[in-house]
């Protein structure tokens, strides 16, 4: 079979590949369907078993509860954080993920209270020790993704800018290669400035110092997790302590890459909508989920009688377990808090200056979710307006123009005339929508000038 090469994003064929008598391969529309998400192959295909289809009314009346939500983003948030978070567990509407990331995050508020920081990082060269590596690992990030397929194409280059910007923004920290497929995941939803300020929030205060030389605070929250785990599943406790299986080896790439790089994708969306707006305790969740659910009975142990035969079954989820139905439930219904988290993650700080002395990397405080990031760092009003990247000419505007003009001449002034583009007060126009066929309406648009990957006749997957 034909394969999608992720070297040069051309389709290579390897020697197995059936040819036909005319030394042609397969037909090409069979090797490149390209699913829902974007992916033409790879453990992250759509399968169709491994999500919920949404019937189309009940997306648009959900498209239509967010919208109204981010309209008034401040107030939805300190009156009403239970329905946000009721709709987020119940899946963002994925028109609107990517701006529903940014506000969840606080990536909204940071960039408005950083106009033109990202321009600045993007335009300065970097450190050549960092975007080296980082140039090595671009096309590491989830090669059968159409967006990342091609060597050299908008999707990479996009990633190396967000990633380069970052090295820039913290020096100290540089990067670090579990931050890729975070930041790649960002950008299949927003454009390059969003997803720099988005990986910033999850680096700072979602995952504070995860990414940070010598990984002491993912080794902290492997041992909080191995902790929790007695709880949960005390035969899964049981049987990873008898064969002295230490959390640093499973769950580095779960917690670190926030299960980009594990579950199916519809899973892994799932599970980021609640992951932002509830914080880390999410990542917990998940990681308890399945490990109760590989090895929490004698009758699942039988498989794995040693270290090697636990890692591999590890390594290897069986797909009923990852299921976006039920995964999204057994997260939902697992009684682990942030002040269970809090708690052990105390008593094992305690335990780790006993064996290992102070930690080397002071990390910020870990916020839980977003409502602890909005009180710690409120936003004003004026930060979460939205602004629009597609202003569309009301219907109106002819006549509204033509009394501004009638009003200029009895004030006996004249000015030079110029085209108005003026929001229409009843549409709101969402940039994250994929192209489709203009309405009536969108004939004249005016586009905001930004710094872009693509020309304009192609089309970009961001949106």
């Amino acid at each position: 079979m034909a394969r999608i090469g992720h070297g040069n994003g051309l389709a290579s064929r390897d020697s197995k590949e059936k040819l036909t008598d005319d030394g042609r391969g397969s037909d090409p529309e069979t090797e490149t369907q390209v699913d829902k998400y974007g992916f033409t192959g790879g453990a992250q295909q759509h399968r169709g078993q491994s999500a919920e289809e949404i019937p189309t009314e009940v997306l648009r009346q959900r498209e239509a509860k967010w919208l109204e939500m981010l309209n008034s983003w401040d107030k939805w948030m300190a009156k009403k954080h239970k329905k946000v978070k009721e709709r987020c567990q119940k899946g963002i509407p994925p028109s609107l993920r990517g701006r529903a990331w940014l506000y969840l995050t606080g990536g909204k508020g940071r960039r408005e209270q950083n106009q033109g920081k990202f321009q600045v990082l993007d335009n300065q060269p970097g450190d050549p020790k960092w975007v080296d590596i980082i140039e090595r690992d671009l096309h590491r990030q989830f090669p059968f993704h159409e967006m990342f397929a091609a060597r050299g194409g908008h999707g990479q280059q996009d990633l190396l800018r967000v990633l380069k910007a970052y090295t820039l923004h913290r020096p100290e920290e540089g990067y670090c290669q579990a931050q890729a497929p975070i930041a790649a995941v960002l950008l299949m939803h927003m454009p390059a400035e969003d997803a720099f300020w988005v990986l910033v929030q999850i680096c700072e205060k979602y995952l504070p110092g995860y990414y940070s030389t010598g990984l002491e605070a993912i080794q902290l929250d492997g041992e909080i997790l191995y902790a929790l785990l007695r709880r949960v599943s005390p035969a899964a406790h049981r049987h990873l302590k008898k064969h002295k299986l230490e959390p640093i080896l499973y769950m580095t790439e779960w917690f670190m890459c926030a299960f980009s790089r594990t579950l199916p994708w519809a899973s892994v969306l799932r599970v980021w909508d609640m992951f932002l707006c509830e914080g880390v305790k999410i990542i917990f969740r998940v990681g308890l989920v399945l490990l109760r659910s590989m090895l929490g009975s004698q009758e699942k142990l039988k498989a794995c009688q040693g270290l090697y035969e636990t890692m591999e079954l590890l390594r290897a989820i069986q797909p009923q377990y990852m299921q976006e139905a039920f995964l999204v439930h057994e997260v939902i219904e697992i009684v682990v808090s942030e002040k269970d988290i809090e708690k052990e993650h105390h008593a094992q700080l305690r335990r780790w200056k006993e064996t290992h002395g102070d930690l080397h990397c002071k990390s910020p405080p870990r916020m839980h979710g977003a409502k602890a990031i909005m009180a710690a760092e409120p936003p004003s009003r004026q930060d979460l307006r939205q602004r629009p990247t597609i202003i569309v000419e009301s219907p109106l505007a002819p006549e509204t123009d033509g009394k501004i003009a009638e009003g200029a001449k009895e004030n006996g002034k004249t000015k030079p005339e110029k085209q108005k583009t003026i929001l229409a007060p009843q549409e709101t126009v969402n940039p994250y929508l994929p192209p489709s066929d203009p309405s009536p309406v969108l004939k004249h648009m005016t586009i905001q000038e930004s710094k872009e990957s693509l020309s304009s006749a192609e089309h970009d997957t961001y949106l």
